[in-house]
C-alpha cells in the first residue's frame, strides 16, 4: 500500500465513523440538525437569508430504509439508493443546502494588474492545500458589484465547478493565507459556506476529498466530456453524513494527526519502490551483460562453433534480397576476425583495420556487426481493414483503430520504435495488422535464435534511446544500431542463455 492508498483509506474510515469511537454522552446529529432548522428560521425571519422550498430531513423508518421529507410540501420519498455506505446510528444524513448558510458560484471577474482583491481560481484550489500566489485580481472599482455574500469568509470551501481535469478539487479558504484586504471567487468554483459553529468545515473537506466522493464526481456533472460542470443545485443536493459536532472534531484531530506520518511513510514507500525498480533493472541489465559475452552459461564443446551460422546467415539474405524481400545494402556485411597478434580487425572489401572490443568472448563464438543478422524493414503494402499498430494501442493506453491501408505485419513479427523519445524500443506484434508511421518492421535471421538477438538489442536500449537525430522530431540513429558488435554463440547455446535470461527474469518478479 502506497502512501495515497493509506490516505485513502484513513479518509474513508473517518467519513464512515471508523477512525474514532463513539461517545455516548455526545449530542447526536440529530439534534445538531434541529438547532441548525431553529437557526434558520430566525436568520429566516430577520430576512437575512432566503426560505428555502427544498428544505428537507432525512431519517430512518422502523423498516430500517432511509426517507426524505420535504419541509416546505410534506412530501416523503424513499432514499435507500442514494445512500453510499452504512454510518453510525449517532450520524444522520442531510442535503448540503440544509447545513449550509451559502451555496453558490463566483462570478465572471473583470481583471485588472492592480493587485488588491484576489479572485480565486480553480488553479488556486489543489489537493495539496490552497494557494493564493496563484490568483489573479479583480478591478478595484468592480468590486461594488458584489454582495457582501460574495466576499470569502475564512473557512469557507471552494469546490472546483468546471473543467477537465480540475473538476472536483476543493480547498479551504483561510483568511490567514491572505495577505490582501479580501478575496472572491471566479464563476469556474463554488463558495460553500457551512453553518458554524455548529459544522467544521475541515470534516467536510475531508468528506469531499475522499475517492467515494471523488470517483461519482463526474458522472454526477453535466455537459460535454471537455465542457463537465457541477451546477449549484447539483452541490446543494449533494448527501453529507453528519457526524455528531464533538465527534467532528475528534475525527479532524485524529486525520490531521495521521496526514504528517502518511506523508512521511508515503515518501518512504516512494524510496523503497524506486529502489527496488532499480535493483531489479541493474540486475536485469548485469544479467544481459553476461549474456552477451558469454559468461551467463557454460560453452560446450560438442555445439560447435558459429562460424557455420555466418554462412548461413549469409546465404539466407542472398536468397531474400533476389527475392526482393531485403534491400542489396544488406549484403554489404564486414568481416571481424581475430589477428595472429591476439587483436580484432575488420575487414570491408579489401580494407582491413584494427577495432577494438568492448569485451572478449568465448573462442567458439563469433563476431558481426548488428546489421549482418538482422534488417529494418518497410513490411508490405496492402490495402483492407486491419488494425493500426501504434505505440499508445502497443502499450495498451488506447483502443483499437481500424485502418484502410498500411503497411501489414503478422502476430509474432518484431517492429522497431524509430521515432520518438523511446526510439529503439522492439515491440512483438500481438496480432495482425498495419505498422504505426513510426515503426520499422525488423527481420532476424531464421539461423539466429531471435529471442537471443532481442535481448542483445534490449541491453543496448538506453545506448540507442540517449543516441537518437534529430530535433524536433528524434528518431533511430540507425548508423549505431546497425553498427553494434554482437557475439554470436552457436545456436543451442544461444537458446540455453536465453533459458537463463527468462529464469533470472522470473526470480526477480
Amino acid at each position: 500500500m502506497n502512501g495515497k492508498q493509506l490516505k485513502n483509506s484513513i479518509l474513508q474510515w473517518a467519513i464512515q465513523g471508523k477512525l474514532v469511537p463513539q461517545d455516548p454522552n455526545d449530542e447526536p446529529a440529530s439534534v445538531l440538525l434541529d438547532k441548525i432548522r431553529q437557526e434558520k428560521e430566525r436568520l429566516i425571519k430577520e430576512k437575512k437569508i432566503k426560505c428555502d422550498k427544498n428544505a428537507s430531513i432525512i431519517y430512518r423508518g422502523e423498516d430500517n430504509s432511509y426517507y426524505e421529507k420535504i419541509l416546505a410540501t410534506g412530501e416523503v420519498k424513499c432514499i435507500d439508493e442514494e445512500i453510499p455506505f452504512e454510518i453510525p446510528s449517532s450520524w444522520c444524513w442531510a442535503r448540503l443546502l440544509n447545513v449550509s448558510i451559502y451555496i453558490q458560484r463566483g462570478k465572471s471577474p473583470k481583471y485588472s494588474p492592480i493587485k488588491k482583491y484576489p479572485v480565486i481560481a480553480q488553479k488556486c484550489n489543489q489537493w495539496a492545500g490552497f494557494s493564493i500566489d496563484k490568483a489573479q485580481f479583480i478591478e478595484p472599482e468592480s468590486l461594488s458589484k458584489y454582495s457582501i455574500e460574495r466576499i470569502l469568509q475564512d473557512e469557507d470551501l471552494m469546490w472546483n465547478s468546471t473543467g477537465l481535469g480540475t473538476l472536483g478539487r476543493m480547498a479551504v479558504y483561510y483568511a490567514k493565507l491572505n495577505p490582501y484586504e479580501l478575496a472572491v471567487a471566479d464563476s469556474h468554483v463554488t463558495v460553500i459556506r457551512l453553518f458554524k459553529p455548529f459544522m467544521s468545515p475541515l470534516f467536510f473537506y475531508f468528506y469531499f476529498a475522499n475517492p467515494t466522493v471523488q470517483s461519482v464526481i463526474e458522472d454526477k456533472s453535466d455537459g460535454s466530456t471537455k465542457q463537465k460542470e457541477l451546477s449549484t443545485t447539483t452541490v446543494c443536493n449533494y448527501l453529507v453524513p453528519i457526524p455528531p459536532r464533538n465527534e467532528q472534531t475528534r475525527i479532524i484531530s485524529k486525520v490531521t494527526s495521521l496526514l504528517p506520518v502518511i506523508e512521511k511513510y508515503g515518501s518512504q514507500q516512494e524510496k523503497l519502490d524506486k529502489l527496488n525498480r532499480t535493483i531489479n533493472e541493474q540486475i536485469n541489465k548485469s544479467v544481459l551483460q553476461e549474456a552477451i559475452q558469454g559468461k551467463l552459461v557454460p560453452q560446450i564443446a560438442s555445439e560447435g562453433t558459429a562460424q557455420e551460422l555466418l554462412e548461413q546467415i549469409k546465404e539466407e539474405k542472398l536468397k531474400l534480397v533476389k527475392e526482393g524481400k531485403l534491400k542489396k545494402s544488406a549484403l554489404n556485411d564486414s568481416v571481424i576476425f581475430r589477428g595472429d597478434d591476439n587483436k580484432y580487425y575488420e575487414q570491408i572489401g579489401s580494407e582491413v583495420t584494427e577495432i577494438e572490443l568492448p569485451f572478449e568472448i568465448p573462442n567458439s563464438w563469433s563476431l558481426a556487426r548488428l546489421n549482418a543478422v538482422c534488417q529494418l524493414t518497410d513490411g508490405l503494402k496492402t490495402i483492407g481493414k486491419q488494425c493500426l499498430l501504434d505505440a499508445r494501442f502497443l502499450r495498451g493506453k488506447s483502443s483499437e483503430t481500424i485502418a484502410e491501408q498500411g503497411k501489414l505485419v503478422h502476430k509474432g513479427d518484431n517492429i522497431v520504435l524509430v521515432d520518438g523519445e523511446n526510439s529503439g524500443e522492439v515491440f512483438i506484434v500481438p496480432q495482425d495488422g498495419y505498422m504505426g508511421s513510426t515503426f520499422k518492421q525488423l527481420w532476424i535471421s531464421s539461423s539466429m535464435y531471435e529471442p537471443y538477438v532481442l535481448a542483445f538489442i534490449q541491453f543496448y536500449k538506453e545506448t540507442l534511446r540517449n543516441s537518437k537525430k534529430g530535433a524536433a522530431i528524434p528518431h533511430l540513429n540507425k548508423e549505431l544500431f546497425y553498427g553494434l558488435i554482437i557475439g554470436i554463440p552457436p545456436l543451442q547455446e544461444q537458446k540455453r542463455i536465453v533459458q537463463k535470461i527468462e529464469l533470472s527474469a522470473q526470480l526477480l518478479k
